[in-house]
């Protein structure tokens, strides 16, 4: 079967708990078993059809997910970070391509380096209008805006999109202050990422994303591809 590794700890937050009740409607609705792949395990992200960074940070071991990630980006696996697993494959692109030393305000300190530093207005616990850009992949699998739910206190700072940018990743969607949403990077078949939580409201039943159907997509085995909507 089609498995995803759900790369991060489990530390019982409301977004984990989530995460949780969306392991079992991946198997029954879409056919892929996920497993949690704790960060100071002994792992190996090229066994999985496909990488979920999730929420989080900061992780048990930093260095450990920002280590898996090269290999994920580099050899077409199937990715997909959400909240601090968008922050995380932000400063690895950036160390990686762009020679950037790239640091998180959280866990290394504020500095002119930060890559990810603390939002002037938190997003901890709140539901805003997220909009996709028009031609965008993340436009084709979502269609239209919708309201997302963020835990964030974090979040690239706009020197890093705008660097990103420059080196060719796409910004898929924005926030309601014009902040990057969704980005999605290059040369690579799904390499997505985003601030919302797309999992959130799972235990109660709601849809699966669109987002998540478009990554389950891209590590299935039924042959979707991961730039067409998700069906």
């Amino acid at each position: 079967m089609t498995t995803i590794g759900l790369l991060g700890d489990d530390r019982g937050h409301h977004s984990h708990h989530e995460l949780n009740a969306l392991v079992p409607r991946l198997n029954e609705e879409l056919g892929v078993a996920a497993k949690w792949l704790p960060s100071e395990s002994d792992f190996d992200v090229t066994a999985y059809d496909g990488i979920w960074l999730v929420p989080g940070s900061p992780y048990a071991d930093d260095d450990a997910v920002l280590a898996a990630l090269h290999p994920v980006r580099t050899n077409a696996i199937p990715f997909l970070g959400t909240c601090g697993g968008m922050q995380y494959a932000v400063m690895e692109f950036l160390r990686a391509e762009l020679g950037q030393r790239a640091t998180h305000a959280e866990s290394d300190g504020e500095s002119d380096d930060n890559a990810v530093a603390l939002l002037a207005c938190s997003l901890y616990g709140k539901e805003s209008t997220v909009t996709p850009v028009a031609d965008s992949r993340f436009a084709g699998w979502v269609g239209t805006e919708f309201a997302g739910m963020h835990y964030c206190n974090y979040a690239p700072t706009a020197a890093s999109i705008a660097a990103l940018e420059t080196a060719g990743v796409v910004v898929g969607a924005r926030g309601e202050e014009g902040e990057a949403e969704v980005l999605e990077f290059p040369d690579h078949p799904f390499y997505v990422v985003s601030m919302f939580q797309p999992h959130i409201g799972a235990s109660a039943g709601a849809p699966i994303h669109p987002l998540i159907r478009a990554f389950a997509g891209a590590v299935s085995a039924d042959g979707i591809s991961a730039g067409s909507p998700a069906r």
